[in-house]
């Protein structure tokens, strides 16, 4: 009998071992799966949560922006620039405002929604209102511009199918005060008039048509514009035009050597958050959109170009003894010396006669270059768009070089005497006029020379001297040495020269030993009051009207007034 085998064989014992690691590995294996699926099962589950958690929280928001679907002419108003004054007040900024529009296919009962619509907004015309809704457009707007009780009383009404969108608004902190040098925007707040429409066809236009600037923080616009001294030319005008019972005015500041312009204004103005208003007939803006014959003022370019041709001097005389009569017409003057005078008398004294005499040896050819290299046979130029074209004669004879020599016959805009004007006392350089910051370097690079540097010595010298002893006595300033030049021109009413409505303007400058600013000052129709003896020429009001201006604007400008007595004659020394 065989025993029982206790242990099994070597052979069997390896096959044993051998299939152990087998098993184990497998059961590794098994655990390393169980565990990537866990992994890919808790990673899928957060992403839904995640996605899940989105999906409630826009369907429980309002966006600030809803989608909308504008047609072609509809658009959501953009965002402008703010503008500034040049010490960085703000002059034109947005605001954000709501607007209703409606969803006309998403709207349940037309009549019902009519009728809670026009509880809100009353002056909404219902007929209007039932064509929008009734149109099967996706979008329409129903109201733009409206206030947040407004909008608040129209949200409670929880009307189907009408929304409410976040919009751009301009607004004016200065109100009319800058308004013809800002200009206006429409409801889309794209700009229309003055420097708001010189931004969109510069630069902001092109920017709102790629459709950049929905809600974009837009680098502020700097102006050369001082808040302080526009607000205090225009009051000073305003109460000119008020004593003189004239029908407006206008005025500007500017720095001589950069042609930076430190005010402009011209009254009546208007409210520009009001666009309606500037689109009555007296609102223009009579220093660019207006052209006029500005009358004697005119002669201080007829003298300059005279001296300027080196042949003439302030001591050369010219017979001023009688008028001078062509054809049917007569030159004459307003205060007539009877006398020979030197372009000096003829200058502070303001006679046409001797002034026509001037013209008449420099030539016809030689009066039409001046005045073309002046600028003033082409429309001018600035970054407001308003411009008015020049009215020459179309055949220039002797007798046109005459009358245009004391300011008749010729009408100009008077920004462009203002242009012309600083280049008599700045040292001859014709300096174009801007609204935006312009360095003195830069200013040089643009300018041309009209005159030589002696003569403008001598127009300095001639203007302060009409101030000391000539016609606008009434603009001095102690301390500041103005000079200037006077004009009174009968107007031009159905093409005949009216005999009782005039343009009185003086074309200044300060302080005539350093001149810094050009001030030029209009009043259109002022009537003779008591107090001027019922005289109403230029010496009268604009003159005066320039001296209170001029007191208010030097210390804001940093002019510092020089108390020491100062001899005209000084001036002739002065070289550039």
């Amino acid at each position: 009998m065989r025993m029982p085998r206790l242990f099994r064989s070597r052979s069997a014992e390896r096959r044993f071992d051998a299939g152990k690691p087998a098993g184990r590995d497998r059961q590794a294996g098994d655990r390393q799966m169980r565990n990537r699926l866990m992994l890919a099962m808790v990673a899928f589950s957060a992403i839904y949560l995640v996605i899940g958690g989105r999906l409630m929280m826009l369907a429980t928001m309002t966006p600030d922006t809803p989608v909308v679907y504008l047609d072609p002419g509809q658009q959501v108003s953009h965002a402008r620039p703010d503008i500034l004054d040049r010490a960085g007040n703000v002059l034109a900024t947005d605001i954000n405002v709501p607007s209703v529009y409606a969803e006309p296919t998403k709207i349940i009962d037309v009549d019902e929604t009519i009728e809670d619509i026009t509880s809100v907004f009353p002056e909404l015309d219902a007929g209007d209102l039932r064509a929008k809704l009734t149109s099967g457009k996706q979008f329409v707007w129903v109201k733009r511009e409206i206030t947040p009780t407004q909008k608040s009383q129209l949200f409670g009404l929880g009307v189907p199918g009408v929304g409410f969108l976040e919009e751009n608004k301009r607004v004016y902190p200065a109100g009319a005060i800058t308004s013809h040098v800002l200009g206006y925007v429409n409801i889309d707040n794209q700009g229309i008039a003055g420097f708001e429409k010189y931004l969109d066809s510069s630069w902001l236009g092109a920017l709102h048509e790629a459709g950049l600037a929905r809600n974009a923080a837009l680098e502020p616009v700097k102006l050369t514009i001082d808040l302080r001294a526009q607000h205090a030319m225009r009051d000073e005008l305003l109460a000119s035009m008020d004593k003189f019972k004239a029908t407006a005015a206008a005025g500007a500041i500017m720095d001589v050597h950069t042609g930076e312009l430190v005010a402009m204004v011209s009254v009546p103005d208007f409210d520009p958050e009001r666009p309606s208003e500037a689109l009555q007939p007296d609102r223009i803006n009579r220093m660019t959109t207006g052209v006029y014959e500005l009358g004697s003022a005119f002669k201080a370019f007829t003298t300059a170009m005279a001296l300027d041709t080196g042949r003439i001097g302030v001591d050369t005389t010219f017979d001023a003894r009688s008028p001078i009569r062509v054809g049917r017409n007569t030159i004459g003057d307003y205060h007539a010396q009877n006398r020979i005078m030197t372009v000096e008398d003829i200058y502070i004294h303001s006679s046409n006669i001797g002034t026509a005499r001037m013209a008449l040896a420099v030539g016809v050819p030689g009066h039409q270059a001046f005045l073309k290299k002046l600028g003033f046979f082409d429309r001018l130029t600035t970054e407001l768009p308003e411009s008015g074209a020049p009215i020459i004669p179309q055949r220039w004879k002797e007798v046109n070089t005459m009358t245009i020599a004391f300011g008749h016959g010729m009408s100009i805009a008077p920004l462009q005497a203002v242009e012309a004007g600083a280049a008599l006392v700045n040292g001859g350089q014709l300096i174009p006029p801007t609204f935006l910051p312009r360095s003195a370097a830069d200013a040089r690079k643009l300018a041309r020379r009209v005159i030589e540097p002696q003569t403008s010595d001598k127009m300095r010298y001639l203007m302060r001297l009409n101030v000391v002893e000539g016609t606008a006595k009434k603009a001095d300033v102690p301390g500041y040495h103005v000079g200037g030049k006077t004009g009174t021109a009968e107007k031009v009413v159905n093409g005949r020269y009216s005999g009782n409505k005039v343009l009185t303007t003086f074309l200044s400058t300060f302080p005539t030993t350093d001149p810094k600013y050009l001030v030029f000052v209009m009043l259109d129709e002022p009537q003779g009051i008591k107090e001027t003896h019922g005289y109403r020429t230029s010496g009268w009001n604009v003159a005066p009207t320039a001296r209170n201006i001029i007191a208010r604007i030097a210390p804001i400008l940093g002019v510092v007034p020089d108390m020491a007595p100062a001899d005209p004659n000084e001036l002739l020394s002065v070289s550039y």
